[in-house]
């Protein structure tokens, strides 16, 4: 979808310019590849300035796919062919902590340069994350920090699990963004493991079972969905999220390890109407 929207932009501004007349060539036109996305924020240092932007209007609570555009103030253009990392950082009253992250790669534009971040954990009156970009041009070292407003979804829905498993090992599970429908949606999720404080690791060939219920409805549940596992190709666990109609969902989940033992999430039944582990929906 993204990509989608970057070549559409980019076909947009050069139908543009190619139907200006010669009269308004001093007309300065935006090429930004991400002017469709939203600036969340903007780090300004060292002659730079590095534009953060997003699909969503603010940092959120869970998955948050951003690019970046590193600005040099002198000649007032965008650099390509930058070497970027990042480091999102939460300061809470007695210890700091990162989260889970990609890496930061060029985009579809030479100029910009994408990943996502996944905040576990919103930012109050005293606890806030900060992000640092560091990055290298021509064999320079940068780097450039600022603190981030980051907030629960516009919903206030839960899209993110921190837990700990069975094996006394800490996880963050986050649900991918999707739209739901009344249908058999596509549904997934990305599942790391807390290595340290500040390193996190893409967790393989476990298994996360689904039990979507309405709690208004009886709790009822719905048919045909499919439990979701790891791919390879997307390094997501993906599969099949059946909604019947809309309203709110909870997604009850149970996470299973690579023998199938459940680490964390109880099933659904008479006796126990919800598992400790979940996901909203509504729509």
């Amino acid at each position: 979808m993204k990509t989608f929207k970057l070549l559409l932009a980019i076909i947009i501004i050069t139908s543009s310019f190619f139907s200006c007349s010669d009269d308004n060539d001093d007309v300065i036109m935006d090429e930004n590849p991400l002017a469709e996305f939203t600036m969340l924020t903007t780090l300004t240092a060292n002659s730079h300035a590095i534009e953060i932007y997003a699909e969503q209007d603010q940092f959120t609570v869970g998955y948050n796919e951003l690019s970046l555009r590193i600005k040099d103030n002198d000649t007032n253009s965008y650099i390509s062919g930058a070497e970027v990392s990042w480091m999102p950082l939460m300061h809470m009253a007695e210890m700091q902590h990162s989260c889970p992250r990609s890496s930061v790669l060029q985009g579809g534009d030479d100029t910009v340069y994408t990943g996502f971040v996944i905040f576990q954990m919103a930012g109050n009156e005293t606890e806030y994350w900060e992000m640092t970009i560091n990055y290298s041009i021509d064999g320079v070292e940068y780097s450039a920090s600022k603190e981030l407003e980051v907030n629960m979804p516009s919903d206030n829905k839960r899209r993110v699990n921190v837990f700990t498993g069975s094996d006394d090992s800490r996880y963050i599970l986050a649900m991918m963004p999707m739209e739901p429908e009344v249908a058999v949606n596509d549904f997934s999720a990305m599942l790391y493991k807390m290595d340290s404080m500040m390193a996190f690791s893409p967790v393989r060939d476990y298994g996360i079972l689904i039990d979507p219920r309405m709690p208004s409805m009886g709790n009822h549940t719905s048919p045909n969905n499919v439990d979701l596992t790891y791919d390879e190709v997307s390094a997501m666990y993906t599969g099949k999220l059946s909604l019947t109609m809309t309203g709110y969902w909870v997604v009850n989940l149970q996470v299973l390890n690579a023998t199938s033992e459940v680490l964390k999430g109880e099933e659904v039944t008479d006796e126990n109407e919800a598992s400790s582990l979940f996901f909203e929906i509504e729509f």
